[in-house]
Parts: C-alpha cells; sequence; structure tokens
C-alpha cells in the first residue's frame, strides 16, 4: 500500500508539471519557440512538480486519517524502562531552558514516571557568560526539584560534531545506562504522559528504531509568529500524516521531540566527518535526515505519529531570525547532495535527501523564472497584450485560455490543500478545537495573505543562501535568539536593503523590457520594495488579532496544556527573583564544568 501511494503521489506531481508544460508551451509558443522560452517551460514544470507534491502531502494525509487521536499503547501501565531525555544547550538563556526542563519534570512526577526518566543538560556553550549562567540555574534547578528528580548537567570544552557530536558524546559515555533516549532541543517542551506513551510504543513494537512526534509551536507573540504557530497546529497534523503514508518504515527525524532506541542509535547512526572544508565538507549539519536513513539501512523502522500530541518547540517571532535559523538548514540540506550516493541507503531515504534540497532550490528555481519571463519580450516580437491599460491582458483566445488554466492550476495547488484542511475540519468537527469553521476560515485567508506578502522576501533569504553555499561561504552554527524582540525599522533595513535593491532592479527592468507585464512583475517586486517595513511590522504583536478577532487561535491556545502552564510560571517566578552578580568576562576553562562532571556515569 505504501509503494502504491509513493507511485500515485510521484505521478500527480509529473502530471501536474506535464500539463503546467504543455499549458505554458501553448501561451510562450504564441509567435514562435525560442530557447528562453524553453528554459522557462523547464523552471516552470520543475517548480509546479514541488508544488503538486506539497499539495500530494496534505491529500495522503487527510485520506489517511492518522492525524487523528488514537487510544494509547497499553494506557495506564507502568514504565519499566529507563529512558535519559537529552537536553542540548548552546549558549542559550539557562533560565528559560532550564525551566522546560522543571517544568517536563514535575509533569512526569504528576504521570507517575519520574523515576524511570533522567534528564541530561548537554551545554556546548563557549560563551564565558552564559556558563556561569548555566551553573548557576542548574544549581537553583536541582535545589527545587529536589532527589527525587534524577537531574546531570555536562559541559564540553569544545564541541565538535555540534549538537549531533554533544549527543554522540553522551551516548559513548552513558547510553549503557538507558533503553531509550528522548532528544529535545533547548527550546522544546513535553508533557509527562506524551513521553510515557512514547516509551510505551517503542515497548510495543520492537522493530521500531526512532519514534518522532509531531512539536505544535507556542508562546509566539508577533504577527509573524503567530502565523507559523497556527501553520504548525492547524495545518500541520495533516501534512505530517502524509509524510508518515509515504514513507513507511523509512520516516522522518527533525533532530528533536523524538524518542530512540538507544542501542539502534548506537550501532546505527555514527556520523562521518566528510572530507572538504564546510559548506560541503566538514560535520554534517542537518544530521537528523542522515541519522533517520542509517536507521532504516540497518533495518529499524523510523516512524512519525502525528497523532501523538503533547509535544511542543517554540519558532522565530521574526523574518530575521527565522532566514537565520532558514540559512543553516539550507547549507545543511544541500550538503546532502553528497550523501544522496551512499552506499546501502534505502531507495525512499535518498529521495528524502532530493526533497530537502528542492526545498531550497526552488526559490532560486521561481527567481529564474521570473527573470527569464522579463527578459523574453526584449528577445522575440509578441502582439500588444494590453490594448487597453490594467491589471488583466488580453490574450488571443488559445493564449489567453492557457495563462489563465496556468494561473489557476499553480493557485490551487498552493491554496486548494489549505481550503481541504477547513472544510475536513468542519466536516470531522476538529475546527471546534479552534474556535469553529468561521475563524478556522478567516485564520487561513489572512494566514495565506501574509505568506503571500512575505513569500518574495523568503525567495529572495533563500535564493541568497543558496548562492552563499554554492559560492563555499559557511554559516556555521549560531546560536539561536529564543525570545527575539520587535525589529526595529533601523534593523530591519540593515537585514534587507538588499531586497528593496533587487526588487527595485527587477521593477526597471521589467519597465524596460516587458512594460506589458509590469503589474505582474509588482505583486513580487512590490512587497521586496517594502521589505524593511514588512519585516518590522510582522515582529510585532499579533496579540491583538486573537483578542478582537480569534484570529490564528489554537488548540494550544484555548486550552493551555498543564506542561505549558507549569513552565510558564516558573520563569515568571525565576526571572523575578535576584540572581547573583554575574562577570561578564571570566576565562572559559576556569568557568566550564568538565566533561563527564555530573554526568550519570
Amino acid at each position: 500500500m505504501v509503494k502504491l501511494r509513493r507511485a500515485a503521489s510521484t505521478l500527480f506531481a509529473v502530471a501536474m508539471a506535464a500539463i503546467a508544460s504543455a499549458l505554458a508551451a501553448g501561451y510562450f509558443f504564441t509567435d514562435g519557440a525560442q530557447w528562453i522560452d524553453l528554459v522557462r517551460i523547464a523552471l516552470l514544470a520543475l517548480s509546479t512538480a514541488w508544488l503538486a507534491w506539497g499539495a500530494a502531502l496534505a491529500l495522503n494525509g487527510l485520506l489517511s486519517r492518522r492525524f487523528e487521536g488514537r487510544e494509547d499503547v497499553r494506557a495506564g501501565e507502568a514504565v519499566k524502562a529507563t529512558t535519559a531525555i537529552l537536553v542540548p544547550i548552546y549558549n542559550e538563556e539557562p533560565a528559560k531552558s532550564f525551566s522546560h526542563v522543571a517544568a517536563m519534570a514535575r509533569s512526569l512526577h504528576a504521570a507517575g514516571g519520574a523515576g524511570r526518566f533522567h534528564f541530561a543538560i548537554l551545554s556546548d556553550s563557549n560563551n564565558p557568560r552564559a556558563v556561569q549562567e548555566e551553573e548557576f540555574w542548574f544549581g537553583r534547578l536541582r535545589q527545587e526539584m529536589g532527589p527525587d528528580f534524577p537531574l546531570f548537567y555536562r559541559r564540553r570544552p569544545t564541541n565538535p560534531g555540534k549538537k549531533a557530536g554533544n549527543i554522540a558524546d553522551f551516548i559513548r559515555s552513558s547510553g549503557a545506562l538507558y533503553d531509550y533516549l528522548i532528544i529535545l532541543d533547548a527550546d522544546s517542551l513535553m508533557e509527562g504522559a506524551t513521553m510515557m506513551e512514547m516509551v510505551r510504543r517503542m515497548e510495543a513494537d520492537p522493530e521500531l528504531g526512532l519514534l518522532q512526534t509531531l512539536p505544535k509551536v507556542v508562546h509566539a507573540r508577533s504577527l509573524f509568529g503567530r502565523a507559523i504557530q497556527f501553520s504548525a497546529s492547524y495545518y500541520s497534523p495533516v501534512y505530517a500524516a502524509g509524510v508518515a503514508t509515504l514513507q513507511g518504515r523509512e520516516g522522518p527525524f527533525w533532530g528533536h521531540n523524538a524518542i530512540t532506541r538507544t542501542q539502534a542509535f548506537a550501532q546505527s547512526c555514527g556520523l562521518p566527518e566528510l572530507p572538504g572544508k564546510p559548506p560541503f565538507g566538514g560535520h554534517i549539519l542537518s544530521h537528523d535526515f542522515v541519522e533517520a536513513a542509517l536507521l532504516a539501512r540497518n533495518g529499524w523502522k523510523v516512524r512519525i505519529d502525528a497523532d501523538l500530541g503533547g509535544s511542543y518547540e517554540e519558532g522565530p517571532d521574526n523574518v530575521v531570525d527565522y532566514a537565520k535559523r532558514d540559512r543553516r538548514w539550507c547549507q545543511g540540506n544541500l550538503q546532502h547532495s553528497r550523501l544522496i550516493g551512499a552506499p546501502g541507503l534505502k531507495l525512499w531515504s535518498r529521495f528524502v535527501f532530493l526533497q530537502g534540497i528542492m526545498a531550497y532550490v526552488a526559490a532560486p528555481l521561481w527567481a529564474l523564472f521570473l527573470l527569464a519571463s522579463i527578459v523574453a519580450p526584449a528577445m522575440q516580437v509578441i502582439p500588444d497584450y494590453f490594448p487597453v491599460p490594467g491589471l488583466l491582458p488580453v490574450f488571443p483566445r488559445v493564449a489567453q485560455e492557457n495563462a489563465l488554466a496556468l494561473l489557476s492550476g499553480v493557485f490551487g495547488l498552493l491554496i486548494g490543500p489549505k481550503i481541504l484542511v477547513v472544510l475536513d475540519g468542519a466536516l470531522s468537527g476538529r475546527n471546534r478545537q479552534f474556535g469553529g469553521t468561521l475563524r478556522c476560515f478567516l485564520s487561513v485567508i489572512c494566514e495565506i495573505v501574509c505568506t503571500s506578502i512575505l513569500a518574495p522576501l523568503m525567495m529572495l533569504f533563500q535564493t541568497r543562501s543558496v548562492v552563499e553555499v554554492i559560492s563555499g561561504a559557511d554559516g556555521g552554527w549560531p546560536a539561536a535568539n529564543r525570545e527575539a524582540n520587535r525589529v526595529s525599522l533601523s534593523e530591519a533595513w540593515s537585514a534587507s536593503w538588499w531586497i528593496v535593491v533587487s526588487g527595485s532592479i527587477t521593477i526597471g527592468a521589467a519597465y524596460r523590457l516587458a512594460p506589458d507585464y509590469l503589474p505582474w512583475v509588482m505583486l513580487v517586486a512590490g512587497p521586496q520594495l517594502v521589505a524593511p517595513l514588512l519585516i518590522s511590522w510582522t515582529s510585532f504583536s499579533g496579540a491583538a488579532l486573537g483578542r478582537r478577532f480569534g484570529l490564528f487561535a489554537t488548540a494550544e491556545e484555548r486550552s493551555v496544556p498543564a506542561a505549558v502552564m507549569l513552565q510558564e510560571d516558573l520563569l515568571k517566578r525565576w526571572r523575578s527573583s535576584s540572581l547573583p552578580a554575574i562577570q561578564d568576562e571570566v576565562p572559559v576553562a576556569h568557568a566550564a564544568l568538565q566533561a563527564g562532571e555530573g554526568s550519570p556515569e
């Protein structure tokens, strides 16, 4: 059944690309075929296939219903296995990260599983002030949790391999003590009952090497952040169910909020250091996709359970921080081009690598298509399609029908799946969790508008990232800004002035080379002209939308999970307490705990 769905989904994407190519040819060849028309058709075909693949994921998810809640496996049964909960941190604000640990520990205690779960905070921090604060807050954490909560802290003096190397180091030193590892990020948060259910599902399937949950975004404050939060809560379960349906035994690993069988991970997931210099050589950045592929290669099942709730994370609250994180993901995904041909990998694992690469190559493909469409009229003689000034062109009958059909198809692939999610939610009653079908529909429309306006900016951010990686620029692994504040106009200008310049050049080129197409070009270049305003505006609070109109409301906001409330209360109390003086500069060697100190071995 999995192979049949894969074949049908692939055929759907290819068919949509073929139809788009045929329609485009009927329009572009109206006045004769030119080589640049062939280039445009090829770019459009690849881009359409990618859009169609995303639509196929949504359709598979809706048909599978795997995002609906299922009964727990052996619910209520005591967990006997011993599990380590790994929390890698890197120059984070420790009060916030440790408040997540404390909330999860208390949630586990309330669920009756505290004794079988050990927390290991694995620090790679190299900022002296961050190291001092980590030591203080770990002492505070242990004092508040008491002896009933096994808590460990270890900092590596150096951090080869980044997060993957940090986890590998723990497995080598302490992995033999644990049956399972729950791998988190510094901003991850999970309900105790969820972690216990994850262990039960692992116990119920001895072939299961890794179980990935679907994290929901919480604590978003800005308009941009709340749009992402709504998307993660409303659309993502459907798309994740589609991924689960197509990937079968070769499921995904997203690097956090997942549980793995320690023996399987230790035997399968040793990562090599690629020869050569970054960005394509060195340590593997997007290690999670590779680890999932290695587990599958060794015969272990990798699965995502989109129905499993109680798994949360936090996301970027503004475009600038989103683009910084996306730059690292881009480099990591393009690095997979060196791994597609690795021996022994499953064919689907190779296809997943290709999907990850395409997720970033799609942006420059659209940019090249736009560029080619502006240049094309200057290279051929075409009829006047705008006899009357206005936005809508008047094509010859065949060309006009082809152009409208093509635009409708692309538009349908972009927003059609989202509308289907709303309709499905209305029929199934799922929309009630989000405030009802009307509010869901309005939220979806607002999200589509917001995404459409920001899409030209993200296209250029991703295009720049791809160009930088291909040209050999290493973006490294910058520390995440988990609680970014509003982006001022000056900060937004510093981050996006080049987008304004690019938009201006695009409009100027269209005016000179293809003035008839200028109204359409403005749909892309217009938002780029006001990029600083959009970046700054969308970084401001979006809470007013929720209070006044109920827009972007999520199920987690309407009924706040217990672990989320615990974490919020803890962090508020901790931040209001007095702290000891922290020196701004202190030698790292003096401030660091030696590797292994405070660890469970």
